[in-house]
């Protein structure tokens, strides 16, 4: 059965398919300082997936545009749904970790990113109540403790003719 929306009964409730990269470069990770409506927020490279794109795809472009940083996908660490209660916003994230491979300092950054940092697990929790979403924490949370999902439990199916 199909869930409706509360503002229009005739559409079907979805939610936002975004995806994250962890980005481990010894005991940091890499992440974005972003401007999201007017506040300043910490985040790993992440964003929405796109039409005609497969997930790793997504995961590979969001991270080259918001930090220039070229990176390899290694392994899926977890997929996590999340409401945001402040705006009702709903998502489904594949987070994936990744080895940084070259840096584009010259690459322009994405609107919204005001720079690319690296930080530890111990400085992002001293600045928590700045992260996006709970999910940034629980993904590096989890990528200590060894999760992984080996890339190929992603199918992308092409269509049919």
């Amino acid at each position: 059965m199909n869930r409706t929306t509360p503002h229009n009964p005739d559409a079907v409730w979805r939610p936002d398919v975004t995806v994250a990269c962890i980005v481990p470069r010894g005991d940091a990770f890499l992440l974005v300082e972003e401007t999201v409506r007017g506040e300043r927020v910490l985040n790993q490279p992440a964003g929405h997936l796109e039409p005609g794109e497969t997930l790793c795809e997504a995961a590979l472009r969001e991270t080259l545009e918001e930090t220039g940083w070229y990176v390899g996908l290694t392994a899926l660490v977890g997929v996590y749904q999340w409401t945001n209660c402040g705006n009702d916003s709903h998502f489904l994230r594949f987070t994936f970790c990744a080895e940084p491979l070259q840096h584009d300092a010259a690459r322009p950054l994405d609107d919204g990113i005001v720079h690319a940092l690296w930080m530890t697990r111990d400085e992002m929790h001293a600045e928590r109540r700045r992260l996006r979403s709970p999910m940034v924490l629980r993904g590096v949370d989890d990528f200590l403790a060894g999760k992984r999902l080996p890339l190929d439990s992603l199918v992308p199916i092409a269509s049919s003719p």
